[in-house]
Formats: C-alpha cells, sequence, structure tokens
C-alpha cells in the first residue's frame, strides 16, 4: 500500500508542478513591441561599438608590432651581429696563428667514417664464410 501512496503523491507533485509553472508564467510581466524594439536597437549598438573598439584596437597593436617591436628586435639583431663578425675575425687570426684549420679537421673525420664502412663489410664476409664452414661440417658430421 506504500508504493500506491507514493506513486499518487508524485502524480499530484508533477501536476502541481506544471500548475505552479503556468501561475507564474502568468505573473511575468512581458514587454511591449515599442520596448522590445528598443531593446533590442540598444542590444545592437552596443555590440556594434564594442566590435569597432576592439578592430581598431587590433589594427594599432598589430602596427606597433610591426613598425615598433619587430624594427627594435632588427636593430638589436644587427647590432649583436657586427660584434659577432669582430669576435669571429679575431678568433680566426688566433687559429692562424696556431696553424690549425678547421677544414683539415672535417678531412680526417670523413677518413675515419670511411675506413670504418670497410671493416662492417669485411666482418660480414668474414661471418658469411663461418657459417659456411659451420654447415659443411655439419654436413660431413652427418654423413
Amino acid at each position: 500500500m506504500a508504493k500506491k501512496e507514493k506513486e499518487v503523491k508524485e502524480k499530484k507533485q508533477k501536476s502541481s508542478y506544471f500548475k505552479e509553472m503556468k501561475t507564474e508564467l502568468k505573473k511575468v510581466v512581458w514587454p511591449t513591441p515599442k520596448e522590445l524594439v528598443n531593446n533590442t536597437l540598444a542590444v545592437i549598438v552596443f555590440v556594434v561599438c564594442i566590435a569597432v573598439i576592439v578592430f581598431i584596437s587590433d589594427i594599432v597593436f598589430d602596427n606597433l608590432n610591426k613598425y615598433g617591436i619587430t624594427a627594435l628586435q632588427e636593430k638589436v639583431r644587427s647590432s649583436f651581429q657586427t660584434t659577432d663578425a669582430s669576435e669571429n675575425t679575431t678568433e680566426e687570426n688566433a687559429t692562424d696563428e696556431n696553424g690549425a684549420d678547421e677544414n683539415s679537421t672535417e678531412g680526417v673525420e670523413t677518413e675515419v667514417v670511411e675506413e670504418g664502412t670497410d671493416t662492417t663489410d669485411e666482418d660480414t664476409s668474414t661471418e658469411e664464410t663461418n657459417t659456411d664452414a659451420e654447415g659443411e661440417n655439419a654436413t660431413e658430421a652427418n654423413e
């Protein structure tokens, strides 16, 4: 019996909910058509004003970045490049006095790599020969 009473209460609550909602909607003060148009125009004007402000600020910041910050960065880079160039010439003079040349060290590295590849080829051919010899030995043992 308790289940039937719960079901009845739920149905009453649902129906009472819709009745209360209907009475609350009757209490709402709806705007007149004139108020609706005025409020809609106010919102549209406000949105357009904000869009114009954002557009103008975007253009201003873009130009500041393009002509202000980027130009300043290029000036700083060029000043560092001139100081780096003068340091490089000083370093080159020092290496020339020591008799060391960058190109000669690169040639040595190339030769080492080439010798390393030759030895790996020889190792592979030696392993193949050993495998063939083991196969022959296994065949002879089976006979």
